[in-house]
């Protein structure tokens, strides 16, 4: 009789290479997107040195492109926000590296802190802000790259109330 613990496998599929696939030079995936992006936070030599804050507006900098695709490094001081806007036709990914950043939507509002990563389809629309004591740090990915970030006008929720 034939039950799940008799089920074993022989031997370590990472020993078997025909089976792997070589590594790509450049993202593809929306998983490969995110790990790029995981491994850029995660080497903090890629990013630190080039952080700015500027207390007119949201300083940027984009720290690297690919076929296809860009990344960029973004500082918020506290106050700093986004604006209501989508991203066109590009997908992207946003990880929070240093602070904290609200991010809000037809759904709802939530805190991302350090470490947090968002991705979104194009059409995505959402504000980000600042809405802690302490400068933040976040790194976004496109894919496309970004070519438009359309505006859009807050709509009121309730009879009378004033976005």
């Amino acid at each position: 009789m034939n039950s799940d613990s008799d089920l074993q496998i022989a031997g370590d599929i990472l020993e078997v290479p025909h089976l792997l696939q070589a590594p790509r030079e450049h993202p593809a995936t929306v998983a490969e997107f995110v790990g790029l992006a995981r491994a850029i936070a995660a080497d903090r030599s890629q990013w630190e040195h080039l952080v700015r804050y500027d207390a007119t507006s949201r300083w940027y900098h984009r720290l690297r492109t690919g076929p296809g695709y860009e990344v960029w490094l973004l500082s918020w001081v506290p106050g700093q926000g986004s604006g209501l806007h989508d991203h066109g036709p590009s997908s992207g990914v946003l990880t929070v590296l240093e602070g904290t950043l609200t991010e809000r939507t037809e759904r709802g509002t939530r805190a991302l802190g350090a470490g947090a990563q968002r991705v979104f389809a194009p059409g995505y629309v959402h504000e980000v802000v600042n809405d802690a004591l302490e400068a933040a740090v976040s790194l976004h990915v496109y894919y496309p790259g970004l070519t438009e970030m359309p505006m859009h006008i807050p709509q009121c929720t309730a009879v009378g109330q004033v976005p």
